[in-house]
């Protein structure tokens, strides 16, 4: 039987890092994908050279996949970066460049490995978003805005290649110990800004939450899951049950009890 090709963005740390050794392990042949794929030497699967963020960078790398396997199954849009900060003091560039990395990256992605997708008449793409995609939170912002984004996208992506055999569906992920928050780009605390004490309160909150994090190997058996699905449902959720369940809080709260649950939380 031939082995199932997988690509993995974002594939040398973390969760990509995780997915990528447990389905290695599963006997799937991976291709993760690195900014510096040189500069990582312990990598139980082969790196590629893409930066989400760069076109050319994203079609050679499938495209060094395609020539040598002849195929990709499976796609994994993993690769993000966290960014925190009160919208104000948030400069415009930080913003753009989240956009790039967690929506605009998986989106030429995912037009880079559809042609041919579409030519083996099968394929399955997962979008790693975020339970945060799920909520507007405070001085997550513009994270929640990326990966709420990229969840819509999927639900509309999928109905339009739903008739060529491609599966796509998206995997949001709660709070997990990666090294997310040592990459994730913070505004910088202002003395005497307004939001010196609310946003460094919830930054040191944010933080703990992370470090407390699962394994991310859960995310690993729930990406493996889902490959073993037929016909994979739109949504699927990982993470803390309170984590989970704020979703669903979402749905049957009022909008404002909603927020003043939140802001509770957040000591607001």
């Amino acid at each position: 039987m031939n082995k199932k090709i997988v690509l993995i963005t974002g594939g040398s740390s973390g969760i990509g890092k995780s997915i990528g050794e447990f389905l290695t392990d599963k006997g799937f042949k991976v291709y993760g994908t690195s900014r510096n794929p040189e500069k990582i030497m312990d990598s139980k699967f082969p790196l590629v050279a893409m930066d989400v963020r760069n076109t050319e960078t994203i079609v050679s790398a499938v495209n060094q996949v395609i020539e040598k396997e002849g195929k990709i199954d499976i796609v994994i849009n993993n690769a993000g970066v966290g960014i925190t900060g009160p919208l104000e003091e948030t400069p415009a560039s930080e913003i753009k460049n989240n956009f790039e990395t967690n929506l605009f990256g998986p989106i030429e992605v995912m037009k880079a490995v559809l042609p041919q997708m579409r030519k083996q008449k099968s394929g399955l793409i997962i979008n790693v978003t975020s339970i945060a995609g799920y909520m507007g939170l405070p001085f997550r912002s513009v994270y929640s805005a990326s990966k709420g984004a990229l969840e819509l996208i999927t639900e509309g992506l999928r109905m339009e290649v739903k008739a060529f055999g491609i599966e796509i569906t998206n995997l949001a992920p709660g709070d997990f110990a990666t090294n997310i928050a040592a990459g994730r780009y913070h505004a910088p605390l202002i003395k005497g800004s307004a939001y010196e004490t609310t946003y460094g309160n919830t930054l040191s909150m944010m933080n703990e939450h992370v470090n407390a994090g699962n394994n991310p190997i859960e995310v690993a058996q729930a990406v493996y899951e889902i490959i073993q699905t037929p016909k994979p449902n739109i949504h699927y959720k990982v993470g803390a049950f309170m984590q989970k369940f704020s979703i669903v809080l979402k749905r049957l709260l009022s909008d404002k009890m909603y927020e003043k649950l939140l802001m509770n939380h957040y000591k607001l």
